[in-house]
């Protein structure tokens, strides 16, 4: 049962604010070092036996972290970080917003489904969720709350917006499980877009429902009339849309296509960001510098705490807590969906608490062998983490998009509101779980081997 107080005992460390990476790699060593301790009384050796059996155990990290940064798929998370900050400080996401409000502003609840759209081709183009959050709080609630529109959905719909980044590809959490489950990032990427669009769908279709029956809640924007100013305007919207649309073609497209390896495409999209930026005007090579330290210390983060769940996972299996977790899993009523069931649920409730970098690292590998053994195919259970891990970005107290919202909002929108506007959206990213769990043939994916 070592293993199984060892994960406990982490999780409360990260509920009380301790570093992440800094919080795996010292738990593992203490668990570690006890259950040498422990190992030795067993067999009637003595405690400093036992001291140096624990720390003989991390005679293994060197290879691990070197095989960490060996790894090929890993190498695409700094270039779609990097291709992403650029994008970010070119200011895309105004430019867009400003577009696909003039498009869909004159129907009601436009500028909500123009939030949306912009949400779903920044996510396709950059990924960054905080930046679209922030982006889209600063530009698109001003302008909503302007025209009245009802508070909840005006800051619910900013919030799931800006948290498509997690599914629609290119995404770095799809990248992430790509490693961890050892399947091609390419192959999540395809089996990611469907429920992707469809997500966008789903909000769409619910701000048209909502604006039909509430006229108040998203009233319509009448613009000018002239038409000079009008063709002015599309030819704005065409110029602002049409160049990252191009960008996505060629990420996606060669990726899809089987051109490019996501590492590759990833690369293409990092030169494809510098361009656009010279395109818009925003360019500068302190703008490259900038860009590059965010992307230095994003990325040192993430492996950092690669490394730390890789000494916590390595204690884990030696201490038999993943079997303890197989042997439950297993025994649970229903079999194979009594499982997926019981998983889908951990990893909701854990992502009211912890990041989904953590869940992927360390909650993800101890489900995989046991998904394995009952024949769950990999992509399909990927993918369905994947969609669970972005509704984390939404659930109070710690969901993160409600406090990048909140810290750009205006005075007069109150955290009570954030939180009752992301419900409806947390509930259709659920509904649209539960298809994918019971109906993955619907989009193109097959739940067992």
């Amino acid at each position: 049962m070592i293993g199984i107080v060892m994960f406990f005992v982490a999780l409360a460390a990260l509920l009380f604010g301790f570093p992440v990476a800094f919080t795996f790699g010292a738990v593992s060593v203490v668990f570690g070092l006890i259950a040498g301790v422990l190992e030795a009384i067993s067999y009637d050796q003595s405690i400093m036996d036992g001291l140096y059996e624990g720390m003989h155990m991390f005679a293994f990290m060197p290879h691990r972290i070197f095989s960490i940064m060996n790894n090929t798929i890993l190498m695409a998370v700094p270039l779609f970080i990097f291709m992403g900050i650029i994008l970010q400080k070119t200011k895309l996401a105004e430019k867009l917003l400003e577009s696909m409000g003039f498009l869909f502003g004159e129907i009601r609840g436009g500028i909500a489904i123009s939030t949306v759209l912009v949400g779903a081709l920044l996510a396709a183009s950059t990924g960054v969720v905080g930046a679209s959050v922030v982006a889209m709080g600063v530009i698109s609630l001003p302008v909503m709350l302007k025209y009245n529109y009802d508070k909840k959905l005006a800051t619910g719909t900013i919030c799931a917006a800006g948290t498509l980044g997690q599914i629609i590809p290119p995404s770095i959490v799809l990248i992430i499980l790509g490693d961890v489950f050892q399947v091609p990032v390419g192959d999540l990427f395809q089996a990611a877009f469907w429920p992707g669009i469809s997500l966008v769908g789903a909000y769409i279709f619910y701000i048209l429902i909502l604006a039909f029956f509430s006229k108040t809640a998203a009233p319509a924007i009448e613009l000018e009339d002239n038409a000079g100013t009008k063709k002015q305007q599309v030819a704005r919207a065409l110029f602002a849309i049409i160049p990252p649309l191009v960008l996505i073609i060629l990420v996606l497209g060669s990726i899809f296509a089987g051109v490019a390896t996501p590492t590759e495409s990833a690369a293409v999209g990092g030169i494809g960001a510098i361009v656009l930026a010279l395109i818009y005007r925003e360019f500068s090579f302190q703008m490259v510098y900038d860009a590059s330290l965010e992307t230095v210390k994003i990325t040192a983060m993430v492996f950092g705490i690669l490394i730390g769940a890789t000494a916590f996972s390595m204690v884990f299996s030696y201490t038999g807590g993943d079997a303890i977790v197989e042997e439950f899993m297993l025994g649970l009523p229903g079999e194979k969906w009594g499982f997926i069931i019981l998983s889908m649920l951990a990893i909701m409730v854990l992502g009211f608490f912890i990041d989904f970098i953590e869940i992927s690292y360390i909650i993800v590998p101890i489900l995989i062998p046991i998904s394995e053994a009952i024949g769950l195919n990999p992509v399909w259970f990927a993918i369905l983490i994947a969609m669970n891990l972005q509704t984390s970005f939404l659930t109070p107290p710690f969901g993160f998009s409600l406090f990048y919202l909140k810290g750009v909002a205006p005075p007069e929108v109150s955290t009570m509101d954030i939180y009752k506007g992301v419900v409806p959206f947390i509930a259709i990213q659920i509904l649209i779980l539960m298809i994918l769990t019971v109906y993955p043939e619907f989009f193109g994916l097959t739940a067992f081997h």
